[in-house]
């Protein structure tokens, strides 16, 4: 069992400008996150479509730095395809490529893999780790997230939007690792951005918890401080 510090770890996906209101309760809170972008699908200036009735902008090149300064990038692929749909030859370009100029353009390390829709093969995952990443994340939701099988499949706990978030934060404390993500977009009403910060504060104040990088976990270090907390069989 886990009788030490519950690290909790998020992350947010394709670049969107209400990243900018999200960052800023983060900020506020001191919660770390990860922003997985597309570095195909950005221009100069912002552009949009349509979410549940509500407009979202994509944030421009000319932005980003400063929207996500202070954060850690990861790759979401270049244009969002599906990757195991294409020839894998075309997908090793479209992960290799987001993750050069996502580099190129933060001057960061890029270390980190989301699937587009949550969707890959084998063939895939291996494309992922030939291009230089630690770990790609998925959307199949576990208990104990860390440490995964494979970290080309590396599962979350659950989306934001969980109806049992809580429940799953509770459980996770066996782990030693509690693992959410989204879309900033899908915060479509006031009350709803209400319920986000009051979550973030929770998790913020909660003294047996504190906020961590995804990137981070797969550290050498950070390994050994988390995975001796993993459960045996017989303790799940």
């Amino acid at each position: 069992m886990n009788n030490g510090t519950l690290t909790v770890v998020q992350c947010w996906d394709d670049g969107v400008t209400t990243d900018v209101r999200l960052i800023d309760i983060l900020r506020r809170h001191g919660a770390k996150a990860t922003f997985n972008l597309c570095a195909g699908l950005y221009g100069k200036q912002r552009s949009g479509w349509m979410h549940k009735d509500t407009e979202v902008g994509r944030l421009g090149w000319d932005e980003m730095r400063d929207v996500y300064e202070g954060f850690t990038i990861a790759n979401h692929s270049l244009t969002h395809p599906r990757l195991e749909q294409m020839a894998i030859e075309a997908a090793r370009r479209n992960i290799a490529e987001g993750r050069d100029r996502l580099q190129q353009f933060f001057g960061q390390s890029v270390s980190g893999f989301a699937y587009p829709y949550g969707s890959y093969n084998e063939a895939v995952m291996a494309a992922v780790r030939e291009a230089g990443h630690t770990y790609a994340r998925t959307v199949h939701n576990v208990e104990c997230p860390f440490p995964p099988e494979n970290s080309m499949a590396f599962h979350p706990c659950c989306h934001f939007l969980a109806p049992d978030l809580w429940a799953r934060y509770e459980k996770a404390r066996k782990g030693g690792v509690f693992y959410f993500w989204g879309h900033s977009y899908e915060l479509i009403t006031e009350a709803m951005w209400t319920a986000f910060e009051n979550m973030t504060v929770r998790i913020s104040n909660d003294p047996m918890a504190r906020w961590g990088e995804v990137a981070d976990l797969f550290d050498d270090t950070m390994q050994n401080k988390i995975a001796p907390n993993k459960p045996d069989a017989g303790d799940v």
